[in-house]
């Protein structure tokens, strides 16, 4: 038998899953730690807890499953996107990590489209300038830190961080570096243009692999550390979202993965460099060769439901609060919620946005109000949906859902009615991780491409299929959902104004 790993290096764990050829799950181990926020809005992270957690993780899913290293035939690499790891000339990190959530970078941000041009940089690139992004977070250290910035020999995102102390190889695969604003959508590479409007030096950043191919192979010194047999095959892997999809088996279009977690995130294949003009979606290599993919983050989805539970009804089980919602007719006799309880993403990228129940009158019930957020979280969902069909995206036959949010059947009608499509769960739940071992599979050669290794190991578990009469309801609905940010922009400015007063 052979194996394989999959090693994602989240924000506040590192795990490693160990897979058979069969795609059967063996083991699976988490390291966990902390971030730092040393000054408000700021995000770093020291790149030496991945290295350790990945040892720690890896050594484990070996003493729990007792199998031969040498049957460990490829490892793929995930983790969280968009972090800036900078090394000098030998090999040593100049400075924590500066992580995705970080959002010190808006003059940077700013700076990027004065010197491109927005429509430029969208063109090439796909995207807007974001400041979670990792092109901005290089400007902000060349003016705030000069003496840093002169001594970068190298740029590697986080996960590619664990790939250069498992290989010593400067590599990355093209769906994370997609995130960092620097590739050419269309080349799959980095941008020319944009790396020298920027300052940036080509020969900072690493060589661009696909997700499948090998990138080196593990060094002598990490195979003592880690337990695994030198000379493992590593491959390009990719970035938490994009491996994530493969996970799910969503490498196909008109398949799309909708992670219901504390954030929303709509993934969906493309077979061409496509992007939504007004960067409003994001638009990146996939990792699987040959694909592309529009994705659309909210950032209060089960994070609006945790909100609701804890302020209004605090100790009370999700099912003992979901249960009488699910006697409330859809549309929740005209109340409707607004999931904007951090500000947003996609599809109005405004830190200002509010939530806001709106059409409340005597007759609503607490589970109106439970239903209506389920139904606000599902219309804020359907809009990255919206925005990808006008995109040219071909039509969606299918949504893969996981996350915790996804356990809720009424939740589940609720989507799919709101959506409008068949809504299903799938076998597998490692989300990320996973996809990166199937990465390795191919790479490995027990699978030919990506396709043929979701279809033998991702299976579909439960189908919600939508309402015709629900769907009705919500169409009607939703038309109503997108008037309210407009007529409430002005609103939230202002509520933000007196909030700093």
């Amino acid at each position: 038998m052979s194996y394989l790993i999959g090693i994602d290096s989240s924000t506040t764990a590192t795990k490693a899953l160990l897979i058979d050829e069969r795609g059967e799950i063996v083991a699976v181990a988490a390291s966990e730690y902390d971030f730092q926020t040393p000054h408000p809005l700021w995000s770093e992270q020291d790149p030496a807890l991945w290295w350790k957690g990945t040892v720690a993780s890896i050594r484990r899913v070996l003493a729990d499953s007792g199998i031969d290293p040498a049957a460990v035939v490829g490892v793929g690499l995930t983790g969280q996107m968009h972090g800036l790891v900078l090394l000098d000339a030998a090999g040593e990190v100049l400075r924590p990590s500066i992580l995705w959530n970080d959002q010190r970078t808006a003059s940077q941000c700013d700076e990027i489209c004065a010197r491109i041009g927005k429509s430029e940089l969208v063109r090439i690139t796909g995207n807007d300038a974001l400041t979670g992004f990792t092109a901005p977070k290089i400007l902000w250290v060349q003016e705030n830190e000069p003496e840093i910035f002169a001594r970068i020999a190298k740029i590697l995102l986080p996960k590619d961080y664990v790939r250069y102390k498992l290989t010593g190889d400067f590599a990355t695969d093209r769906a994370d570096a997609g995130g960092t604003l620097l590739v050419e959508l269309a080349t799959r590479d980095w941008s020319p243009a944009v790396v020298e409007a920027l300052g940036i030096r080509p020969e900072w950043l690493p060589a661009t692999h696909e997700g499948t191919q090998i990138t080196g192979v593990l060094s002598a010194a990490a195979a003592a550390a880690t337990g695994l047999k030198a000379g493992t095959p590593m491959v390009g892997g990719g970035g938490d979202q994009a491996a994530g999809a493969v996970g799910v088996g969503a490498v196909e279009e008109g398949i799309v993965a909708l992670s219901l977690g504390t954030s929303g995130v709509v993934f969906a294949s493309a077979a061409s460099p496509i992007y939504e003009p007004e960067g409003r979606l994001h638009a990146f290599p996939h990792s699987l060769p040959g694909k592309w993919h529009l994705m659309g983050v909210m950032l209060s989805a089960a994070g609006s439901l945790r909100w609701y539970r804890d302020t209004l009804a605090p100790g009370l089980a999700y099912d003992d609060l979901l249960a009488p919602a699910g006697a409330i007719p859809p549309g929740s006799d005209g109340l409707l919620f607004l999931p904007y309880l951090t500000g947003e993403r996609t599809p109005h990228p405004d830190p200002l946005a509010r939530g806001a129940f709106v059409g409340l009158t005597v007759r609503h019930s607490q589970p109106h109000l439970t239903r209506a957020v389920l139904e606000g979280v599902a219309f804020g969902l359907r809009d990255s949906f919206e925005l990808m069909a006008e995109a040219g995206l071909p039509a969606i036959r299918q949504v893969r859902v996981s996350g915790g949010g996804a356990r809720s059947p009424l939740w589940r009608q609720i989507l799919a009615d709101v959506l409008g499509s068949e809504l299903v769960t799938v076998n597998t739940t490692e989300g990320a991780a996973y996809g990166a071992a199937l990465l390795a599979g191919v790479g490995a050669g027990l699978w030919p491409d990506g396709e043929t290794a979701c279809r033998e190991t991702v299976r579909v578990t439960g189908s919600t299929k939508p309402d015709p009469d629900a769907v009705a309801v919500y169409e009607r609905a939703y038309g109503v959902y997108r008037e309210l940010y407009p007529a409430l922009k002005g609103t939230f400015e202002k509520l933000s104004m007196g909030d700093s007063e």
